[in-house]
């Protein structure tokens, strides 16, 4: 059950609305208006909730469920007990996962500016955005319609923000252009200088970093990841990229649209990848490379040569997975041989 000290439920809802709004089939007859007030695990729903089944290891405990209503796929509505509806779906925990933004939509900007924020006068805030306390908003920023600017964060001057983002507690955002629909969690810097020096005879030498970060349309930042601003070129994070917490993204990288970056990886600079690239965790990726569209790098791996579209590495180095799976296996074999 979801804490209501945190959590908002809405409706209830009948199955039929539920079905429609989430495209999804109501293969029980007569059962439309039937109510659910709220979603459960499957092992936790009762008569007054919805569930879901995705996985059929949990064939008998779906039987078994005293459950009003789940999301099944088509192979298993004739194992739903006696009372129970069914909504059928190709990908129950997609569908579910959308039902269940119904039950528990995002909070909505409250159009309030706490007297305790400092924002510049020449700032443009939208008046639907809301403002929490300590947060300072730039000269010259721009932050939209409906944005949540969370405690204590930081828009630096001349940062626009897009309609309907999110920025959590003490993140900061500094030379960069961000979406609509993005959600920056607690604790992210975007925009800060790259990592780059020249050495010389005098010592190590700064080279100003002079580009920018783009942020697209519906993108995640996770709590504590970093994105640097470009050194010349700007840094590129595509729409619809999800990246997890503690990611490192260096000057100059690009990454495409609907890519997957997961927690503790780090791309080096001027790394450009295609679109839906997913990058496992613990992944360091070298500078100047290219990861083609659609490629997995697999966990804990070392990245430092270029991966063509499509390909499954894994390794440090990196190679193909099925080559690391068989060097894996083969040194299996030496260990248990020195015994």
């Amino acid at each position: 059950m979801a804490d209501p000290r945190f959590f908002k439920l809405a409706g209830p809802f009948t199955l039929g609305e539920i079905a429609t709004r989430i495209g999804v089939v109501l293969a029980t007859e007569g059962e439309a208006g039937r109510r659910v007030v709220d979603v459960r695990p499957l092992g936790e729903a009762g008569p007054e909730h919805l569930t879901f089944l995705y996985d059929k290891r949990y064939a008998q405990t779906f039987a078994a469920s005293p459950a009003g209503a789940c999301i099944v796929e088509a192979d298993m509505v004739a194992q739903a007990p006696v009372g129970m509806a069914v909504l059928v779906a190709k990908k129950p925990r997609l569908s579910f996962a959308k039902a269940a933004s119904l039950f528990y939509p995002e909070p909505q900007a409250r159009g309030v500016r706490h007297q305790g924020a400092l924002v510049d006068a020449s700032a443009v805030v939208d008046p639907s955005a809301e403002i929490d306390a300590g947060a300072v908003i730039g000269a010259g920023a721009e932050i939209g319609a409906r944005c949540r600017i969370g405690a204590n964060a930081v828009i630096g001057a001349g940062v626009v923000v897009g309609e309907d983002t999110v920025v959590g507690a003490n993140a900061s955002i500094s030379h960069a252009l961000v979406g609509c629909r993005v959600v920056i969690y607690p604790g992210v810097r975007i925009g800060q200088p790259g990592f780059g020096f020249e050495p010389s005879a005098e010592g190590v030498v700064k080279v100003p970093q002079l580009g920018r970060v783009l942020i697209g349309d519906d993108v995640e930042v996770g709590a504590n990841s970093t994105v640097d601003r470009g050194s010349g070129q700007d840094t590129v994070i595509g729409q619809g990229t999800m990246i997890d917490n503690l990611v490192q993204i260096g000057h100059n990288v690009v990454v495409g649209e609907r890519c997957i970056l997961v927690a503790q990886s780090g791309i080096a600079g001027s790394t450009r990848l295609g679109n839906f690239v997913v990058i496992a965790g613990q992944v360091g990726v070298s500078g100047h490379l290219r990861i083609g569209d659609g490629a997995v790098v697999g966990p804990q791996s070392g990245v430092k040569e270029d991966v063509p579209a499509g390909s499954r590495v894994m390794g440090t180095p990196s190679q193909p997975m099925t080559e690391f799976g068989r060097s894996f296996a083969a040194f299996k074999r030496l260990g248990r041989k020195g015994k």
